[in-house]
């Protein structure tokens, strides 16, 4: 797909010039108002702020403790710092800000190492080292981008650095040599890709960025040759990974750095070869890729989550316009115009964002999308739909919403949750997915199915003898089976396969249907290998309170005032309170959450949701 555009294109590159820099004044006049007015508001926070410096101790606290985010939010704290003082310097241009992005440039080129500790490895799931080696870096994620933010600025302001002294630019162009260039075009790192091994998000988000930083820094021909070439082989790589329905199967927060990086990736592409990619948006598996955000948000802030998704996986907006602009999706422009509109203290400035590139791009299509949001939107999309490269399965009326997650417990960023539903009433969260907590060394390590977020045991399913579900392709759902209609929507999948064989399960068939317009009915089988082995414990993950009471065999709980469900076959256990102290999962999770428990008294249970 890439790698052939690529070697089909024999002419001169086009100097790559996205966006205004300084000098070009009439552009940046022309912007939004409220977004100039709020940008130079957030960089005058930072006029005083004093760039942290990050220690050998504070990069081998990681090794140590296992700890990343108290690293991590001194780094990316100086990032978002030098962001907003850039946009702000275009807007005014009066100098003001000019001595703190100096001293920001300078903070960052002045690491000994832009990978993250998490990533300081040049072999994959190898243990990290405790230190960079400056004499030889590792191209993780964010040195990628590090070489993105400081080139976008080295671009914008140029003209007015040099002016300072020629030293700053050439420092920048120095740091893009050693730190991303040679060892991009001289090493080989996992996320390149080789055909042999499965790529994630990192292959394209890498690219995307290797890409930016190259093409804004050198008018080397050779030079820029031999990154499209290999830029163009990793995107390859990294789209032999997707099913041709466009699933990510890291979810939907991993979407804006798997999805929207390979637009970004097709966009830098476009732009220096005169529109020579342009047929790619024209196929199939890139537009369903495209309106695969809009397909899995539930409403609000909400969205269908597994994995180490978050159910809160952040407002869409101008990328997703742009990529629906491009796709000619006008239904996913409206939506994505709308969620800007809805999360504007987010969305407007993404001052939270460490890309320079996505904010720069942010402020010149923010006139457009306030424009699209006032205007009428076309009849939503049907909401019914499966993904079966991952096996998602979603369906809704206009009260409730049913997600289902059939596949196996091999996806990227993978929890044990294969068969699990979630719940939505009236846009509410009533059966819950919880996400992951803050990343930690424990997360990517051989321990990682000991947290309990990654369980089954907390995810809407049930424990068998004792065994929740297991890790691995192996483990999975097998003769699933789905149909959508008018009145009714349901799917069906054989879990035994999902436990390891000591749960002594010969059959576990969950049915989940949503009869439209009245309820959710989850239907759940058991056949057991030994007759005095038959213990089924179904766990229910809640976010409201929940109170419970018995009568005829019914039992029946009330989640808080949203929903009641009604379960036969099923006897209480105990209702237990979890509380949320991890800073990760309180960004969706804003109290206690809670699992209640049910013993399966039959070879079946049926929850009825309304």
């Amino acid at each position: 797909m890439f790698t052939e555009l690529a070697k089909n294109y024999n002419n001169e590159f086009i100097p790559f010039h996205p966006y205004p820099a300084i000098a070009e004044r009439a552009y940046w006049t022309a912007l939004d108002e409220e977004w100039k007015r709020e940008t130079i508001k957030l960089a005058e926070t930072f006029l005083d702020y004093k760039y942290p410096s990050l220690s050998a101790t504070d990069y081998m606290d990681f090794i140590r403790t296992g700890n990343r985010t108290r690293y991590e939010e001194s780094y990316f704290g100086k990032r978002y710092a030098l962001n907003a003082l850039v946009l702000a310097e275009c807007v005014e241009d009066s100098g003001r800000f000019t001595d703190q992005i100096i001293n920001g440039i300078f903070s960052i080129c002045e690491e000994s190492g832009w990978q993250l500790p998490p990533h300081n490895t040049y072999i994959r799931d190898t243990p990290q080292l405790p230190l960079p080696d400056i004499t030889h870096p590792v191209l993780d994620l964010f040195a990628c981008e590090t070489g993105a933010v400081l080139a976008t600025a080295s671009y914008l302001l140029s003209d007015k650095l040099n002016l300072i002294s020629p030293f700053i630019t050439e420092r920048i162009h120095y740091e893009l040599q050693n730190r991303v260039f040679t060892p991009y075009l001289n090493e080989h790192f996992w996320w390149m890709g080789n055909g042999k091994e499965p790529m994630n998000n990192w292959t394209i988000w890498c690219t995307q960025n290797v890409l930016i930083a190259s093409f804004l820094n050198s008018t080397d021909s050779e030079f820029l040759r031999n990154v499209f070439m290999k830029a163009c082989r990793s995107a390859d790589y990294f789209m032999d990974e997707y099913g041709e329905d466009g699933c990510c199967d890291e979810g939907a927060q991993y979407y804006r750095h798997a999805g929207l990086c390979l637009f970004g990736t097709i966009e830098v592409l476009n732009s220096v070869t005169n529109g020579h990619f342009s047929s790619l948006y024209k196929e199939k598996i890139i537009r369903n890729i495209a309106s695969y955000i809009m397909n899995v948000h539930v409403e609000g802030e909400y969205y269908v989550n597994f994995a180490d998704c978050s159910p809160i996986a952040g407002r869409s907006g101008v990328r997703e316009y742009l990529f629906a602009k491009k796709t000619e999706n006008s239904d996913m422009m409206h939506y994505a115009a709308e969620d800007f509109k809805a999360g504007v203290k987010q969305t407007l400035l993404l001052q939270n964002e460490s890309n320079l590139y996505y904010r720069l791009q942010n402020a010149y299509a923010i006139n457009e999308i306030k424009e699209i949001s006032k205007e009428e939107q076309s009849a939503s999309t049907d909401r019914d739909i499966y993904y079966p490269s991952v096996g998602v399965f979603i369906t809704c009326d206009n009260t409730l919403y049913l997600a289902a997650k059939a596949g196996d417990n091999d996806d990227s960023h993978n929890h044990n949750d294969t068969g699990s539903i979630t719940v939505y009433k009236s846009g509410q969260p009533l059966l819950i997915d919880v996400g992951v907590e803050n990343y930690t060394k424990k997360t990517f390590s051989p321990d990682r199915y000991d947290i309990w977020t990654m369980q089954s045991a907390y995810h809407n399913l049930p424990t068998i003898n004792g065994i929740m579900q297991k890790d691995g392709s192996d483990f999975r759902a097998e003769y699933v089976n789905y149909t959508f209609s008018k009145d009714e929507s349901s799917i069906s999948m054989e879990l035994a396969h999902a436990y390891p064989s000591d749960a002594g399960i010969n059959s576990f068939i969950r049915c989940a249907r949503l009869i439209k317009g009245k309820e959710i009915v989850i239907t759940d089988t058991y056949s057991f290998s030994e007759p005095d082995r038959s213990d089924a414990v179904l766990s229910l993950m809640t976010y409201e309170p929940v109170t419970a009471s018995e009568q005829d065999n019914i039992l029946t709980l009330n989640i808080g005032t949203l929903g009641i469900l009604t379960i036969e076959g099923g006897k209480l256990l105990e209702i237990e309170n979890i509380p949320i102290t991890d800073s990760r999962l309180r960004t969706c999770w804003k109290h206690d959450i809670y699992r209640t428990r049910i013993s399966v008294t039959d070879t079946s249970s049926v929850i009825h949701i309304n």
